[in-house]
């Protein structure tokens, strides 16, 4: 029985215990073996994880007393027929439990979290790293989160923070606040899958500083500043993703040269070519298609040294997107040839842990968004229907993107109703999810619409359109932190 006293101290105090279940499922598979395994499940059910052999050691040495729900879920797509318990783990509810009375997380703080517990972070002791560097700066009155939107309020419950540089008295930068910045980038990505990235981006920027901050510290160790460097490469993408989807577009601009800067620093050829990756999709949607192409191709050349050809198929796209925005419609066609050839190649465990997004839904839906472009309607919103359908409910953002996508397809093809109800299900996802990009695409749809306003269907979506736009000039009025 563990006593009040011990039940309010850091997990540092709790005594590991080997767990002997979970290595039992590992069985005659490496450590290394087994971890790839847990990735690839991972890719079936559309989660995210980076698990590795340290990961797999540390559960089995007892560490990890209780996994984090994206492991969860993935442990239970292994193994259905277990449990928690059955796996040697401890019940989460006492390891939450122990956590929520500690000094470091407070009652006050888990008090405000969401129900829906998949659309935040969750704080347990899967380590003290991880305690450390996820705590929001306060209680929830203290930052306003009854005025926000329940979306912002979702992101601002999950806020992520990575402990800036300790005091020399504190000891040197180590493989803590690696670990920090790199779970800051899986947290804020999953965040952005549920919901879109407004509400989000503002509140990353601080993280992204801290991490900024972390490379200019003192690092001894060379395997320990390589992980910096990347996981604050990866989190400038991923906060230039969030001004993207966001619409500001400079700031995105921005935050993608710093990335690159940072990988040509540290000769980081996976984080090159995501950073190019990026570069060319915004270009694309900032209407400088020449220079979407040229950075998709600079992208496919770092990505040589990577074997990954999911990756050289994504990238094959990015500059399909390109050609499709210059006119070119042999360039356009040749590139998607290329992406579909590549993709049929199949999953590697050597695919980029950020590219979980990137499956047939995904595939269908940006040549949908070439052959848009290329004014071939009735091919677009063939290949948008397939990526609605396709699409994994976990990526609740990317379902309003093809839904939207198919609407304004469906309009262009001289489909009006269809595109109506296509819109009217994109309105109802932007409950869910904050995105201007998305918007943007639903308010092309009812201009093209406006000619069709007889009464019906598209009527309907015009007038729920229109009240759904004037609620967002509400939102947006001054004062919005968002």
């Amino acid at each position: 029985m563990t006593s009040p006293a011990a039940g309010s101290a850091s997990s540092r105090t709790v005594p590991a215990r080997p767990n002997t279940a979970f290595r039992q499922l590992r069985g005659r598979l490496s450590p290394g073996e087994f971890a790839a395994a847990v990735r690839r499940a991972a890719r079936e059910i559309g989660e995210q994880v980076s698990c590795d052999a340290r990961y797999v050691g540390r559960v089995e040495s007892g560490e990890i007393r209780c996994p984090n729900y994206a492991y969860e879920r993935v442990f239970r797509h292994m193994f259905p027929e277990l449990t928690l318990p059955d796996m040697g783990f401890a019940p989460r509810e006492a390891v939450r439990g122990r956590g929520a009375r500690t000094a470091a997380i407070g009652a006050a703080r888990l008090a405000t979290e969401p129900d829906n517990r998949d659309t935040c972070i969750q704080i347990h002791e899967e380590s003290d790293v991880l305690r450390r560097a996820f705590i929001t700066g306060g209680p929830a009155a203290a930052l306003g989160f009854a005025a926000l939107h329940p979306i912002e309020a979702a992101a601002a419950a999950a806020a992520v923070h990575v402990p800036g540089p300790r005091t020399p008295a504190g000891g040197r930068v180590g493989a803590a606040e690696a670990t920090a910045v790199e779970e800051a980038v899986r947290q804020i990505r999953l965040l952005d899958d549920r919901h879109g990235a407004e509400g989000i981006y503002r509140r990353a920027t601080q993280p992204l500083r801290a991490a900024y901050e972390l490379l200019d510290a003192d690092v001894r160790r060379r395997s320990v500043s390589d992980r910096l460097h990347s996981g604050a490469g990866e989190l400038s993408i991923t906060v230039g993703w969030l001004a993207h989807d966001s619409g500001r577009f400079e700031d995105a601009r921005s935050h993608y040269a710093e990335a690159l800067a940072t990988a040509r620093v540290c000769g980081d050829v996976a984080l090159e070519a995501h950073a190019f990756c990026n570069t060319a999709f915004l270009a694309r949607d900032a209407g400088r298609p020449r220079e979407a192409v040229r950075a998709a191709q600079a992208a496919q050349q770092a990505a040589k040294q990577l074997a990954s050809p999911r990756l050289s198929s994504l990238l094959a796209l990015r500059e399909a997107g390109g050609w499709a925005g210059l006119g070119d419609r042999s360039g356009c066609e040749q590139a998607m040839a290329r992406a579909e050839r590549l993709f049929a190649s199949g999953v590697r465990d050597g695919d980029p842990e950020w590219m979980t997004f990137y499956g047939e839904a995904e595939l269908a839906g940006l040549e949908a968004q070439c052959w848009a472009a290329l004014g071939d309607a009735e091919r677009a919103a063939e290949h948008a229907h397939r990526a609605v359908a396709l699409q994994d409910p976990h990526f609740t953002r990317n379902i309003a993107l093809f839904t939207a996508e198919l609407a304004g397809d469906l309009a262009a093809s001289g489909a009006p109703e269809e595109a109506a109800a296509a819109g009217m299900r994109v309105l109802r996802l932007l409950e869910q999810v904050r995105s201007a990009r998305i918007r943007t695409m639903l308010d092309g749809t009812a201009g093209a619409l406006r000619a069709h306003r007889t009464g019906g269907p598209v009527a309907e979506f015009l007038e729920r359109h229109a009240a759904a736009a004037a609620a967002d000039v509400g939102a947006a009025a001054p004062g919005c932190t968002c």
